[in-house]
């Protein structure tokens, strides 16, 4: 399932996945070799691995989602742009994470085979079989604070999934907020969030969207977040659904924030699951072992495994995984402790504060598994 291989200066951790019904899916972490190098030449060693990891999956299999991590977006989304677009369809996410290997650049990559794409604004709408994936990446929007800019962002992707006949409440199964200085921005981005729900008529008694909601930054320091998403139309009732772990957690909305912690999607061939930004967090909504790194990654990995199990899966079926740090001192350990489980996994850890100061870890993760539901469309 998962191996790690060499191209040109990166390392590339993969995962693949195939049941002979549906598609072949892959998930890849690129990591610069040479970290001392300038961001010219590391951004040239990841599209060089990124092109030779393509040639060997083969002409059917395409990029339908992935996310550079820089460490210096103000000075390097440039040289992105000069250096050209990416030569294929996908939806790309940019945004300032410090990869905390020391380089200056890393890749998170989820492939398909056998995918019809269609190029939109911002992202690819990608059909196969019954279903068809909406992706969208960095999505910004203009406004005066997080809050105003927040509410655009939510209203400009409501429109956008509407023009494809989808909607924001019964299609958009997961999102990624990233929030420039997350301390003092995070409550506006959580006060819009909650108010533009309700007027779709999600809220405590219906349901929310699984979403990450972290510190990142785009190089214009005016764009106070930025948006990623994905949605998918042609499920049928009974395919979706939403993870609660309550044993582990409480109600995000009983602490005032309105998202979901996990949701599994099944088809006929296998079961997605994705697992929100997970922290050390108790049952009553508390922070467990403040202060306490090591103690709050392991609570952090057991509600995560709460949450997998709920889902009728483990870590065992993890495909990818981003684990955010607040301080960079603390990456050593944190590195050894989930390397040790987690061995090839594709995995990449990130400088970015999590949304409460006392919080010095959190994590996601994708997990897929077979399973044979002969009701619902292979993927």
């Amino acid at each position: 399932m998962y191996r790690t291989m060499e191209y040109d200066h990166i390392r590339v951790e993969t995962c693949c996945f195939e049941t002979g019904k549906g598609i072949v899916e892959y998930h890849a972490a690129l990591h610069v070799i040479r970290t001392g190098d300038p961001f010219t030449r590391q951004l040239a060693d990841i599209r060089e691995g990124l092109s030779g990891l393509l040639r060997q999956y083969g002409e059917k299999v395409h990029p339908v989602f992935m996310r550079y991590f820089l460490s210096d977006a103000a000075n390097q989304i440039p040289v992105m742009e000069a250096y050209g677009k990416e030569p294929f369809p996908c939806a790309v996410s940019i945004v300032q994470q410090p990869p905390l290997d020391g380089s200056r650049i890393a890749l998170w990559v989820y492939l398909k085979s056998d995918v019809k794409i269609t190029v939109l604004p911002h992202g690819i709408l990608e059909e196969h079989n019954a279903y068809r994936h909406l992706w969208l990446a960095g999505c910004r929007a203009s406004g005066k604070d997080s809050g105003s800019q927040t509410e655009r962002l939510f209203r400009d992707y409501t429109a956008a999934l509407e023009r494809e006949q989808y909607s924001l409440e019964d299609h958009c199964i997961r999102t990624w907020l990233f929030v420039q200085t997350i301390d003092r921005n995070y409550g506006g981005v959580v006060k819009a969030r909650k108010d533009f729900f309700a007027r779709h008529r999600m809220t405590e008694q219906t349901h929310y969207i699984v979403s990450t909601g972290i510190e990142g930054r785009h190089a214009d320091p005016e764009s106070f977040v930025m948006l990623d998403a994905c949605a998918v139309k042609g499920l049928q009732e009974g395919q979706l659904r939403y993870l609660y772990a309550s044993s582990h957690f409480s109600p995000t909305h009983q602490y005032g924030v309105t998202f979901e912690r996990g949701v599994r999607l099944a088809y006929g061939d296998r079961s997605h699951v994705f697992l929100a930004g997970t922290a050390s967090i108790n049952h009553l909504g508390e922070t467990v072992h403040p202060n306490d790194v090591m103690k709050q990654t392991c609570r952090m990995l057991e509600n995560m495994e709460a949450l997998l199990l709920e889902a009728d899966a483990g870590f065992e079926h993890a495909v990818q995984m981003i684990v955010y740090l607040r301080d960079r001192s603390d990456y050593p350990a944190v590195h050894t402790l989930v390397e040790d489980r987690f061995g090839g996994l594709p995995k990449i850890f990130v400088l970015a504060p999590v949304c409460r100061p006392e919080w010095l870890v959190e994590a996601e993760c994708i997990a897929v598994k077979a399973r044979d539901n002969p009701r619902f469309s292979a993927l």
